[in-house]
């Protein structure tokens, strides 16, 4: 593999809440440009990379999306304080006391969550989680003139301000591991299989976070026979959690959607990567809790219907500052995918 580490780690640090995923998107084509056939973005912002086989062999579809959850502002008071939104499921227990990196007109912004003071709040409240609408984000402005002269604006976005790191023995830290670790895997499995026979579309979707909306219009546009949604799910090998309830652990390989809330995996994909994960002893292991969505949710009801799964990267503490992941993991995620797309193409040969 190229240096895995070194592009999950600018992946990682892309800035990219839903509809504004160009960093993302830059940084994908400048892996990627040179190993494809063809190289498109659409009228949302999704990108494709093509390439073009064997005639008569079926053309799989790639999916990792390139948005993270983020957040909006949404009013600007009379003190120089940012009022705002989640863009995506960001709970409210996480994000007092964050660094936050807004994208203004000017340039990046560093802002800090704040909340009124413990020591000034009644003893019912002091202990309970603040809600969204109690929060503000402190920019040192004092009043919205100051606020504006620095480039914020009504609908200026923003993202948890945490840069990735490695922490030894393989594991690493990072935002938006949910999903620049899927977005890692396709651009992996897509140069792997450069010299390969087979039809590919890689495509980096957007605002998968706010319902799936860009693997949509990006599924119809490919019509492919099969597809596989590439994500970074949620591992819960913590503290608290009995065996039956850890949805995923780190360490024991990537994650197979049987089902979630968005998709029943179909018969064909699932059963191709058992199929070769025994066959090639790539360690993998199936998502226990069937909660959340990916992708495969919105391609899998495109047109008349599109065979499709999801494989996931197993990470701590998605959807809040920043999360861990084995870079093991990541690596047998992308040996799963190559050798599902040669079986799942295989079979028409």
């Amino acid at each position: 593999m190229t240096n895995l580490v070194g592009l999950l780690e600018s992946l990682s640090n892309a800035f990219g809440p839903p509809g504004c995923e160009d960093e993302v998107r830059n940084t994908l084509r400048k892996e990627l440009e040179e190993y494809a056939d063809e190289t498109r973005v659409d009228k949302l912002g999704n990108i494709f990379f093509y390439k073009h086989g064997k005639q008569g062999l079926p053309r799989v579809m790639l999916a990792a999306h390139m948005d993270e959850v983020g957040f909006i502002v949404t009013f600007i008071d009379n003190k120089g304080f940012l009022r705002f939104q989640t863009v995506g499921g960001i709970t409210s227990t996480v994000i007092p006391g964050q660094t936050i990196l807004l994208r203004g007109t000017k340039g990046d912004i560093e802002g800090l969550v704040g909340t009124k003071p413990p020591h000034l709040m009644k003893e019912e409240k002091r202990n309970k989680a603040v809600a969204i609408e109690e929060l503000f984000i402190d920019v040192g402005a004092s009043n919205p003139k100051e606020a504006e002269q620095k480039g914020i604006e009504i609908g200026t976005t923003g993202v948890f301000n945490v840069k990735f790191a490695e922490l030894g023995e393989g594991y690493v830290k990072g935002k938006a591991l949910d999903d620049r670790a899927g977005c890692t895997v396709l651009a992996e499995v897509f140069k792997a299989l450069k010299d390969s026979p087979y039809n590919i579309v890689a495509v980096g979707t957007v605002q998968e976070e706010m319902g799936l909306r860009g693997a949509r219009t990006a599924a119809w546009q490919v019509d492919p026979d099969y597809a596989l949604a590439l994500e970074g799910t949620f591992a819960a090998d913590v503290p608290g959690f009995s065996p039956e309830t850890e949805s995923s652990k780190l360490r024991e390989g990537p994650v197979v959607t049987i089902l979630d809330q968005s998709v029943i995996a179909h018969p064909t994909v699932l059963k191709t990567l058992i199929k070769v994960g025994k066959e090639y002893a790539i360690p993998f292991q199936f998502k226990k809790v069937p909660r959340g969505g990916t992708d495969s949710g919105a391609i899998h009801l495109t047109k008349a219907g599109i065979p499709s799964g999801t494989v996931a990267v197993p990470c701590r503490y998605i959807h809040g500052p920043a999360s861990i992941a084995h870079v093991d993991d990541v690596k047998n995620t992308v040996r799963l995918v190559t050798e599902f797309v040669k079986a799942i193409s295989e079979k028409s040969m």
